[in-house]
């Protein structure tokens, strides 16, 4: 027998919901507006609505985050609330664009249909392939369904390693966009690549997660893994071919990979960077005489999940600040006023701050401020200017060291290459400005999804192409990476813009 449903009306979208009474708001909240950044810890506080009809039980961590007038008003956290009865909840709904590839690449002369995906730890973008052209016959994009768990991957490790099952979660999320990609195509799809971080290879190869969840983060599972349709439950014919892409190192996936080849580095004379900017920074420097790539544990600030008011780059999100005849001024996604900072707002912010002289060198708020007023109630504490203050400096600081690794220097480097929707978007004299990009503008190139170009690259090739060597950098056990760390702390790089 089923389980007795409750009646859940989200406003004011006035969509519906049902969910088995007594089970947790996060999963179906999490498809509709709500997000989870500490996986539902109660930490965070981003999870909040407000019951206009019927009644949510106050838990302890709703004491903690709410005042008692907003909890007299209807406040709730979603992650700590169970469905007892039938409920209309006020929700801010979102809309979040997942950033594909519009390149066009040319067909090899293989015959039939191919699905590259990038897996990524917020969001996946898949796109169908006539591998005989090149030509892209259909987009689809997804948010990943394990981020209820947490933003991070480090949430997701710890998930899994409690016994969650997020291998089942993110390949039962894949099966209605290869499904809407084939719509009536399915015999002709001969093969699937898939790219991603190595959590998300591991999670979905349902492999052991334990090694990246300590020092050294060295795991012995890193080679291509390859699946059957009917292993994954997945409506492609038995013949047709699926991988997910073999990883660099710990936390160095086939993403990287996927965009080293994007950029043209395993062909280019000149030395190439290719920079991927989230919970952990991806830094790889190289030509086709070697590459070499790391992985620096920047933390979530890049994405904003820790920071006070921080947010995804979805409707109402702070995702610009720029000074217009000395005045502050704000752009926010969508037709909404501003209710959060994503994090190329983050980066703008402070490097406008910086400007005006509100924020000091040293990253304190000038004249003891506790606030860094941003636009309307967004505004950013002095803990949020010291987490954008340490994930600049573990970037700054690896930059240095692979370079070092190469014998180069920053002179010598002709291009840098920002991947995916961090690096689409963020202005390049902000991250000069507080010392992110130690470069001249003018080399700074957003490149886009370099993850899904790449894994087009490799679905079109008819043999495996040709690397340099590529290795990589533990920086943990670079006994130089703390005092880089430290030199990189302060904000300050203004003379590389030119």
């Amino acid at each position: 027998m089923s389980a007795e449903k409750v009646r859940i009306q989200l406003e004011p979208s006035g969509l519906i919901v049902e969910v088995p009474r007594g089970a947790s708001l996060t999963p179906p909240l999490s498809l509709h507006g709500i997000e989870f950044p500490c996986g539902g810890t109660g930490l965070c506080g981003a999870c909040r609505v407000r019951v206009l009809t019927g009644s949510l039980t106050i838990t302890e961590q709703d004491g903690l985050l709410f005042s008692a007038e907003e909890l007299s008003i209807g406040w709730r956290l979603a992650c700590q609330a169970r469905a007892e009865a039938p409920l209309v909840l006020e929700c801010e709904q979102w809309h979040m664009d997942i950033l594909a590839d519009n390149s066009v690449l040319s067909g090899r002369g293989k015959n039939g249909l191919g699905i590259a995906i990038d897996l990524g730890t917020t969001t996946i973008a898949a796109q169908l392939v006539d591998l005989a052209t090149g030509s892209v016959l259909g987009v689809e994009t997804d948010l990943n369904a394990q981020a209820p768990i947490g933003s991070d991957v480090m949430s997701r490790i710890r998930a899994t390693l409690a016994g969650a099952d997020l291998a089942t979660v993110v390949r039962a999320v894949l099966r209605p966009m290869i499904a809407k990609l084939a719509r009536g195509r399915e015999q002709e799809i001969v093969e699937v690549v898939l790219v991603g971080n190595t959590v998300m290879h591991h999670l979905f190869s349902a492999l052991d997660v334990g090694p990246l969840s300590c020092a050294p983060f060295h795991s012995p599972n890193l080679g291509e893994q390859r699946f059957s349709a009917e292993e994954l439950g997945w409506p492609l014919p038995a013949s047709c071919r699926i991988r997910f892409v073999h990883c660099l190192g710990g936390f160095v996936g086939s993403d990287i990979l996927a965009g080293i080849l994007a950029v043209g580095m395993p062909t280019s004379e000149e030395m190439l960077a290719l920079v991927d900017l989230g919970t952990n920074g991806e830094v790889a420097i190289g030509n086709r005489h070697g590459i070499l790539c790391a992985s620096t544990a920047a933390g979530p600030a890049f994405e904003a999940a820790s920071i006070r008011m921080g947010m995804r780059a979805s409707t109402g999100a702070i995702s610009r600040v720029s000074l217009l005849h000395g005045e502050m001024r704000a752009t926010v996604i969508g037709d909404a006023g501003p209710r959060g900072i994503c994090g190329s707002g983050l980066v703008d912010a402070v490097a406008v701050g910086l400007e005006t002289g509100a924020i000091l060198a040293s990253g304190r708020i000038a004249n003891g401020a506790k606030l860094f007023p941003v636009d309307g109630p967004v505004a950013l504490y002095q803990a949020d200017i010291r987490e954008l203050q340490l994930a600049k400096a573990a970037i700054a600081a690896g930059f240095r060291l692979l370079l070092k690794g190469r014998g180069t220097n920053a002179d010598n480097l002709k291009r840098i290459h920002l991947a995916g929707a961090f690096g689409n978007y963020i202005q390049a004299e902000s991250a000069i400005g507080i010392g992110l990009l130690e470069f001249p503008k003018q080399r700074i190139v957003p490149s886009g999804n370099t993850a899904l170009h790449g894994a087009k690259m490799l679905l079109l090739a008819v043999h495996e192409p040709a690397l340099p060597r590529i290795e990589h950098v533990s920086l943990a056990a670079d006994p130089d990476f703390q005092d880089e760390f430290v030199n990189c702390m302060n904000f300050s790089a203004r003379e590389y813009i030119v």
